[in-house]
Formats: structure tokens, sequence, C-alpha cells
């Protein structure tokens, strides 16, 4: 016969429950909450100034260099002025040389798509002479919707985007105060640390968010190179575009080079035939793997080690707050609470 639990068991479950503990954890949450709820409110600012602190990081390595041969304020001067005429004649001349090739490739895109040979329903014929049985009409579809509603994104937002030359001027002039001011800033942040942690914050901000997104966008910007010269080589069509999406795509820690070459491999195959998606491919896994396993243990070896199981929940997480912002500041912000409350469980190998 069952029996029937024993309601003093069951209150004294309930009894080892502290009010203290309860209302401690409800505080927390509500805090947590609340943090949410106002980064999602400020994230216009929080995208300026984040945009506007990295931009200032990158300025104070060429500072740096300047300050060691002339004075502090002359060396500011040169690199203000340095950095706007290159920043200008950068977003003039890829800004408009990505735009073209985006509008390019879109067209082959929907051309090819479209056609009545296309690479899709050549790959079908030859499956079915090898008796393969495998269907591709319900793939084709959804990758024909999802090409088509990407492109039209994309091709509508560049004009909007270079448009938006407010923020773009507001994330400069933020970024040249930080430059001028930077120490002082960092001081002032520091104040609301407790006394006896600012050391301790200080150092695990500066290892793993500012090491982070230094090496970051080192090996980005690096593998973006090695990736054009390799496409222009071998005589892929749009070098460019491709090279910088692969860069871009890996911003993103942990999958952000896979999802960037799986993204190319797919829009050459679209465009082009499969012997030159599959070249494509052979040489992006070779610079991954000589950006994986010689740079980047070089570049980040003083930086963050997290468990990919918790670089994958920061990344979803932090998309989930703040969409594209939260998805490349996820990782360094992860690791400074690592690196501060010491969870041994969350590093890496």
């Amino acid at each position: 016969m069952n029996q029937a639990p024993d309601p003093k068991k069951h209150r004294s479950r309930w009894s080892q429950i502290s009010t203290n503990t309860l209302v401690r954890f409800l505080l927390f949450f509500a805090s947590g909450w609340a943090l949410v709820a106002i980064f999602q409110y400020f994230e216009y600012v929080i995208f300026v100034f984040a945009l506007s602190g990295i931009l200032a990081l990158l300025l104070n390595y060429p500072l740096q260099f300047l300050q060691r041969f002339v004075g502090r304020r002359l060396a500011l001067g040169l690199v203000i002025a340095l950095s706007l005429i290159t920043i200008i004649a950068a977003v003039v001349t890829i800004g408009l040389t990505l735009t073209n090739q985006v509008q390019q490739l879109a067209t082959l895109l929907l051309q090819a798509l479209n056609t009545s040979n296309n690479p899709f329903d050549q790959l079908q014929s030859t499956l079915a002479a090898r008796n393969i049985p495998f269907n591709l009409d319900v793939i084709e579809a959804q990758i024909r919707d999802v090409f088509v509603v990407s492109l039209n994104w994309i091709v509508s937002s560049l004009p909007v985007l270079f448009q938006n030359y407010v923020t773009f001027i507001i994330i400069l002039v933020v970024a040249f105060f930080m430059l001028i001011d930077g120490a002082k800033l960092w001081r002032l942040v520091l104040k609301l640390v407790p006394a006896q942690h600012r050391s301790r914050v200080s150092i695990a901000v500066q290892t793993n968010f500012f090491g982070f997104l230094r090496g970051q966008l080192l090996i980005s910007f690096l593998l973006s190179i090695a990736t054009f010269l390799v496409f222009a080589l071998f005589q892929i069509p749009f070098p460019f575009l491709l090279a910088v999406t692969i860069g871009v795509f890996d911003l993103i820690p942990g999958i952000g080079a896979t999802l960037g070459v799986s993204l190319v491999c797919l829009i050459i195959f679209v465009q082009s035939n499969w012997l030159i998606a599959f070249k494509v491919l052979l040489i992006c896994l070779v610079l991954q793997q000589l950006q994986d396993n010689l740079l980047s243990p070089r570049v980040m070896q003083s930086t963050i080690h997290l468990s990919p199981v918790v670089v994958f929940f920061a990344l979803l997480v932090g998309t989930k707050i703040s969409g594209l912002l939260g998805l490349f500041l996820a990782v360094p912000i992860a690791g400074v609470i690592v690196s501060l409350f010491n969870l041994e469980e969350a590093q890496g190998e």
C-alpha cells in the first residue's frame, strides 16, 4: 500500500529555509531585473559610450608611442588629427566599396536563385544520378526566403547607416574626451567601488575586458586581411566584402568564425558553384586553424579563459539583454565576473 506523505516532514523541509535567505534571494532577483531594465532603457547611451571607449582604447596605443618623443599635448593633437583623417577616409572609401559590392552581390544572388538551373537544382540532379534519396526543395525554398529578406534588409539599411552621422560624430567626440581625460575618468569610476576592492577590480577589468577587446579586434583584423589576400589570389568573387564578413563574425567569440565561414561558403555556392565554395571552405578552415592554434594563444594568453559552456551562456544572455551590442560585450563582462568572484569552475583549461 502507498503511504500518505508525512505532513511533519513536509513542514520540516520548508522550515530549513530561513526568512532572511528568502528575502535576500528575492532582493537579488529584483536587483538583477532592475539592472536589466535600466540597461535596456539606456541602451543607446551604453552603445555610444561602449564604442567610444573601444575607440579611445585603440587610440591610446599610438598616443603612448608618440609620447616617448614629444609632449603629451602635441601627441594628443597629432593622434586626434590623424585619427580624424583616417576615420573619415576609411568610412568614405570602405563604406562606398561595401555598399557597391553588397548591391552587386544581392543582384547576382537573386538572379542565381531565380534561374531554372541554380546550384541547388544541379546538386539535386547530381544526388539523383547517384541514387541518393535527398530532396533539396524545402531547403532551397527556406534559403531563398532567408536570402531575400536578409539582402533586402542589408541594402535598405546601408544608406541609413551612413546617413546617421550624428551618432558617429558623438562617438568621435566622446572618444577624444575619453582619450584626453582617460585616467581621471577611470579613477572616477573606481570611486564607485569600495576602497578595499578597487585594485582587484581595476586589474580584472583591464585584463579581461580591455585585454579581450584589444586581442579580439587584432585577431579579427588580421584574419580579414589574410582572408582578403587569399581570396584575391584565388580570384574569388567579391573578396573584400567576403573578407569583411568573416572578420565581423569573428568578433563573436566561440562560434563567430564558424558562422562567418558558413555564410560566405553558402553565398559563393549560390552565386558560383560547389567547387569554388569547397575551395573557399578549405581556405577558411586553414586560416581559422592558424588563427586558433598560433595567433590566438599568443594574443589572448593573458586575458579570458572561460569554459565553452560559459561562453555560449554569456552570448545567449547578452543577445537577449542588448541584442548586437550584448553579443560582442557578453564574454568580456563574463570574464570580469568570473575573475572577480574567483569562479574556477567557470574557467577553461
